[in-house]
């Protein structure tokens, strides 16, 4: 785990509010020069706790309407089953995001759909004929009531 400031949080918490703010802009936030800043900020980068930059695109102005978990369990746990099934994962781009887990389902899904016959065409045609898996049970969202990938930093001492 890597050491953050109080500065450090402050450009941090800045940056995930607007990944586009100037270096002046950040400083001013954080209460630091311009230059103290941009070498905190070149170290948050190199020390991969910033760990990239991104668009946040609006799924629904884009027709990607349906939103749905998918939990799968595998035919057979061994590895060469899940190296098979985290191959899968990895090709299907409608698939956003995917978690091993405890319990009852092996693996959560998470997919971004146009609509019912996309799900549709994932399930039946890509994920229940794979070898690796053998039960799939899916939900559609009926309504996102929170939506962040912003890291609760208040939850950070610090160092």
């Amino acid at each position: 785990m890597i050491s953050v400031d109080s500065f450090d949080l402050r450009i941090l918490a800045a940056l995930q509010d607007d990944g586009r703010l100037t270096n002046q802009e950040l400083a001013d936030l954080a209460g630091l020069s311009a230059s103290q800043c941009s070498r905190r900020r070149m170290r948050l980068e190199e020390d991969g706790v910033i760990a990239g930059y991104r668009a946040v695109l609006a799924s629904a102005a884009l027709g990607f309407e349906l939103i749905a978990f998918i939990q799968i369990t595998l035919a057979t746990h061994s590895p060469d089953n899940a190296k098979k099934f985290r191959a899968l994962v990895n090709r299907v781009d409608d698939i956003q995001e995917a978690y091993a887990l405890t319990g009852d389902s092996d693996y959560l899904l998470k997919l971004v759909l146009r609509d019912l016959k996309s799900l549709s065409d994932i399930v039946n045609n890509v994920l229940m004929p794979h070898q690796s898996v053998a039960h799939v049970r899916s939900s559609i969202v009926l309504d996102r009531l929170k939506e962040s990938a912003r890291l609760p930093l208040s939850a950070l001492k610090p160092g």
